[in-house]
């Protein structure tokens, strides 16, 4: 019995195991410090700068960002109180650290060799609108069986950003692949967040029409013995930026642009429909 087969069996139990999914995976976006409170994506410089959503003045030099707090100002680091001048240091490409502003997160990064701030506040108007992203009812044809192909070693890959000018690179550890009505498709996959686990980025027929037009991703289970690897388009995610414009998320290599409609997972959010 394949996946499918297995799924299309009990339709019920995989419709509600998804849906324990899908609220779970709202729960997350939801968060009062998540991507939908972020207020503002402020570009730091050696020229100090302030900005209204987050206490004192910010720079970025060679050594890394720092912030002076003027009197009545106050930042909390890993739970210690500070004033005056605080020095972040330098920051790996991708990294984040935060420090709390009253009931905000005031969130410095990198990003595209860029130092950024990103202020996030629980009271922001998108997070106060936000409703879940409509989707497309779960179903077992679009949860797939894979092969994974290993690199020799990982390819460094670029690609773009929602942020114009701005590119990405990542450690590709090899390619994915999957059959979808007799034709055989292959994706590039990055590290996922968990130890041997892999994220795919991609687009497909319906980006723009039914779906959000840049990009969604794809958890991947760490590959089994053999390199199997489950593919469950069901649970194909939206990107911060399919949210807000204060995003750097990643575009898909060229190669991950399927040209199947795979009309499964999110839809365009609700916060974009009116953009369309």
């Amino acid at each position: 019995m394949t996946v499918q087969d297995h799924y299309q069996a009990d339709r019920a139990g995989f419709a509600e195991e998804w849906r324990r999914w899908r609220d779970d995976h709202e729960r997350r976006l939801a968060d009062p410090h998540g991507f939908l409170a972020v207020t503002s994506l402020r570009w730091l410089d050696a020229e100090p700068a302030r900005f209204p959503d987050a206490p004192g003045a910010w720079s970025a030099t060679a050594d890394g960002v720092q912030v002076r707090l003027d009197e009545g100002e106050e930042l909390t680091v890993d739970g210690v109180a500070v004033h005056g001048t605080y020095r972040f240091g330098i920051l790996a490409e991708r990294a984040s650290v935060y420090a709390g502003a009253g009931d905000a997160v005031i969130e410095v990064a990198k990003r595209g060799g860029h130092h950024i701030v990103r202020p996030r506040h629980p009271d922001s108007a998108l997070l106060a609108a936000h409703v879940p992203a409509p989707a497309y009812e779960p179903d077992p044809r679009w949860v797939r069986t894979g092969r994974y192909l290993p690199y020799g070693t990982p390819r460094a890959v670029t690609v773009g950003a929602a942020v114009e000018g701005l590119q990405h690179v990542y450690d590709a550890p090899g390619q994915v692949e999957f059959e979808v009505d007799g034709a055989t498709h292959r994706l590039t996959a990055f590290n996922g967040s968990a130890p041997g686990s892999l994220l795919v980025l991609f687009t497909d027929a319906t980006s723009g029409v039914t779906t959000y037009a840049a990009n969604r991703t794809l958890a991947v289970g760490a590959p089994d013995a053999e390199g199997r690897v489950r593919l469950d388009f069901n649970r194909a995610t939206n990107l911060p930026c399919a949210y807000t414009d204060l995003a750097t998320c990643p575009l898909p290599p060229a190669e991950n642009r399927l040209p199947v409609a795979v009309e499964a997972g999110e839809k365009i959010p609700h916060e974009r429909l009116g953009a369309r």
